[in-house]
C-alpha cells in the first residue's frame, strides 16, 4: 500500500514556514530600524550639540533670529549635514525673558530692564527618514554682567476663540520692516493662547501682526490709511519704551455654507448671480466688510462657500430672468464655528410686478408659518395666501398640455378648456388628466383645490378628482372620501383623502351637460401645497398692477399688522414683524 502527503498538508506546512521565516525577517527588520533610529538620534544629538557651541561663542547681543526679536544672526531654519551624511533641518527660536525674580514690567516692582536672558530653543528634524521624532533642546544665553538698561518694549499678543477661550498653538506673524533690522518673525502661542515678546523695538505703527492656526479662521491688523481701508479697526500696533503693548485676535474652527437656488417644486435654477456678506468690520469711515464676495451658483443651482468665519451672513440673489418669492433660513444668517448651514432661493417666473412677504416673530427674528397675508387695493383686488404655502397652477392645455383627455377641447380658445362642441354631448361625461405635478420630495402636504371660473352654467357641472403616489405610477383617482366614487364640487375645497407625504400629483377634471348648447369651462386650476422649496416664512403675489396696496397679517397668537405697500415696478420686498 502507498502512502503519500496530501494536499492540504503540503499547504499546511508551507503555510507554518511562511510564518516562520516571516516573524524572523520582522524582527530582522525591526532590529535594523531600532539600530539605524539610534544612529539618525545620536547624529542628531551632534547636530544639537554643535549648534548650541556656535550659540555660546557668540556675542550676547547676537543671540537672536535674523528678522525675529530678538534680532541676531542665527537662521530661523537651516538645513546641515551630520558626519554620518545624514540631511537634517534645524529649527531656531529665541526669546527674552523678563525673569519675575527682579519683578516684571508693569508689575511690583516694575522691572524697567525686561530683557533679563534669552532663552533658545533647538529643534532638529530628519525630512527624508522614517519614524524618526524631532530632537528638542532648550537652553538660556545670560549677558556677562549685569543688565543694562532697554530701550525696547514688549508685544503680548492674547489669541481667543469665538468662546473667550484661550487658542493655544496658534501661528502669530509679526513684521516692520520699519526698524532695523527689519523684523520678520512667526511663533506659537502658549497654552494660555498667549505669546510675549520683551525687548521689542519701538516703532509706531510699525507692527504688522496675524494670528491664524490651521482649520480656523484669521485675523489681522492693517495700516492707518491703506488704499481701501483708510481707518480700520484694529491698526498695526504701536511699541513704546518700557511698556507693554496688548493686541487681542479672536480666531475659531471655520464653517461652510451651501447655497441652492430651486423653484417651488424643487427644478434647480442655475446661473444665478449670488453674494454673500458677513457683518463683522476690518474698518469703519467708510465700512469695510471682512467678508464679501460674488459669484454664480453652477448649472445644477449650487453654490458652497468653505472656510468661512463665524459671523452674521447675509445672502442675495441677483436676477433679470426670475423673482425671489423666498428664502430659508431668513435673513441675516448666523453661522457658527465649526458648522455648515444651507441656505436656498426659492425663484418664481418673473412677471412685471411682484411682492415677497416675509413675516417674523417681532421678539424672537425667526419665521411665522401659516400666517395669513391678505393683499388688497380699491378696484376689488384681494388675495390672501398663507406662509409656508405655495401653488401648483394650470393655465394652459392647449398644445397637448395634458395626459390624455376624452370629449375635451383645449385648443379652440387659448387657456381655456370646455368640452367638446357645440353641440356638446348630453350622453357622456368629458374628462381630462392633467401632467404629473412633482414637488421634489415625499414631505408634502395638500390643502385646498380651487379653479376658476368657481361656478358653471346652468344644467352644467365640473368637478374633480386627484391622484398621487411616490413612485410616480400608482395612480388612483379618488375625491375627498378618498373613494372613486367622490368629487371635489367646490372650488377651494380642502383636500383629504390621504394625499399629503406624497411627491407626485395629478388631477382629472370631470365635465357634463344637459344642454347640448352650454358646456363647463375651467380657466385655471390651484393646488395649495407644502413641499421641501416652499420657504416657511414667505407669501409671494405675483403678476400686481401698480399702486398703492394695503397689506394686512394674521396669526394665531399674535396681534394684527397692517401697512400700506406702494408697487412701482419690478421685485419689491416687504418684511412684517407681530407681535405677541
Amino acid at each position: 500500500m502507498r502512502k503519500g502527503i496530501s494536499l492540504i498538508e503540503v499547504i499546511l506546512a508551507i503555510g507554518i514556514v511562511v510564518m516562520l521565516f516571516g516573524g524572523i525577517y520582522t524582527a530582522y527588520i525591526g532590529i535594523l530600524d531600532a539600530i539605524q533610529n539610534s544612529e539618525l538620534r545620536n547624529a542628531a544629538a551632534g547636530v544639537l550639540n554643535r549648534k548650541v557651541e556656535i550659540i555660546r561663542n557668540l556675542p550676547y547681543a547676537s543671540v537672536g533670529v535674523v528678522g525675529g526679536i530678538p534680532s541676531g544672526v542665527l537662521p530661523a531654519q537651516e538645513n546641515t549635514t551630520s558626519t554620518m551624511g545624514t540631511a537634517f533641518t534645524v529649527k531656531t527660536v529665541v526669546r527674552n525673558i523678563d525673569d519675575p525674580f527682579d519683578g516684571v514690567l508693569g508689575g511690583a516692582p516694575n522691572d524697567t530692564s525686561p530683557a533679563d536672558y534669552k532663552l533658545v530653543e533647538l529643534e532638529v528634524s530628519c525630512p527624508t527618514c522614517i519614524h524618526f521624532i524631532p530632537l528638542v533642546l532648550t537652553t538660556t544665553a545670560s549677558p556677562k554682567n549685569l543688565e543694562g538698561p532697554t530701550s525696547g518694549g514688549s508685544l503680548f499678543i492674547n489669541v481667543f476663540n469665538a468662546g473667550g477661550q484661550p487658542v493655544q498653538d496658534a501661528t502669530v506673524h509679526i513684521t516692520n520692516a520699519s526698524v532695523t533690522p527689519a523684523i520678520d518673525l512667526t511663533d506659537t502661542t502658549n497654552a494660555n493662547g498667549v505669546l510675549q515678546l520683551v525687548g521689542v523695538p519701538t516703532s509706531t505703527q510699525g507692527y504688522r501682526l496675524e494670528a491664524s492656526k490651521q482649520g480656523y479662521s484669521s485675523e489681522r491688523t492693517y495700516p492707518i490709511g491703506g488704499q481701501g481701508n483708510p481707518n480700520p479697526v484694529k491698526p498695526d500696533a504701536n511699541v513704546a519704551a518700557q511698556t507693554i503693548t496688548e493686541i487681542s485676535f479672536s480666531i475659531d474652527t471655520v464653517s461652510t455654507m451651501h447655497i441652492a437656488a430651486r423653484n417651488n417644486v424643487c427644478v434647480p435654477i442655475g446661473g444665478q448671480a449670488v453674494s454673500v456678506k458677513g457683518a463683522k468690520l476690518i474698518g469703519t469711515s467708510p465700512n469695510v466688510l471682512k467678508f464679501s464676495t460674488s459669484s454664480a451658483l453652477d448649472a445644477s443651482g449650487n453654490k458652497t462657500y468653505g472656510n468661512l468665519e463665524w459671523d452674521t451672513y447675509t445672502v442675495s440673489v441677483s436676477t433679470s430672468s426670475y423673482a425671489l418669492a423666498g428664502i430659508f433660513p431668513l435673513q441675516p444668517v448666523t453661522l457658527n464655528p465649526a458648522s455648515a448651514i444651507d441656505a436656498f432661493f426659492t425663484l418664481a417666473s418673473s412677471s412685471v410686478r411682484s411682492l415677497m412677504v416675509a413675516v417674523k416673530d417681532a421678539a424672537a427674528g425667526s419665521g411665522i408659518t401659516g400666517a395669513a397675508v391678505q393683499l388688497s387695493a380699491a378696484g376689488g383686488y384681494s388675495k390672501t395666501l398663507t406662509t409656508g404655502r405655495s401653488v401648483l397652477t394650470h393655465t394652459d392645455w392647449s398644445g397637448g398640455a395634458y395626459l390624455d383627455q376624452s370629449g375635451m377641447d383645449a385648443e379652440s380658445t387659448s387657456g381655456i378648456l370646455t368640452m367638446a362642441g357645440p353641440p356638446y354631448s348630453t350622453s357622456t361625461t368629458a374628462w381630462l388628466v392633467s401632467e404629473t405635478f412633482d414637488i421634489g420630495g415625499a414631505s408634502s402636504t395638500f390643502y385646498t383645490v380651487s379653479w376658476s371660473p368657481a361656478s358653471t352654467p346652468g344644467g352644467t357641472s365640473m368637478k374633480f378628482q386627484l391622484a398621487s403616489n411616490n413612485d410616480n405610477a400608482t395612480w388612483n383617482y379618488v375625491g375627498p372620501d378618498g373613494t372613486g366614487g367622490s368629487y371635489y364640487t367646490t372650488s377651494g375645497a380642502q383636500i383629504s383623502g390621504g394625499h399629503s407625504g406624497n411627491r407626485y400629483l395629478r388631477y382629472k377634471v370631470f365635465m357634463s351637460t344637459t344642454d347640448a348648447g352650454a358646456t363647463p369651462s375651467l380657466d385655471d386650476i390651484e393646488i395649495e401645497f407644502n413641499g421641501p422649496c416652499v420657504p416657511p416664512a414667505h407669501a409671494f403675489f405675483a403678476n400686481l398692477g401698480a399702486g398703492t396696496y394695503t397689506l394686512t397679517v394674521d396669526a394665531v397668537g399674535y396681534l394684527q399688522a397692517t401697512s400700506s405697500v406702494v408697487i412701482g415696478g419690478g421685485w419689491q420686498e416687504k418684511s412684517v414683524s407681530l407681535t405677541h
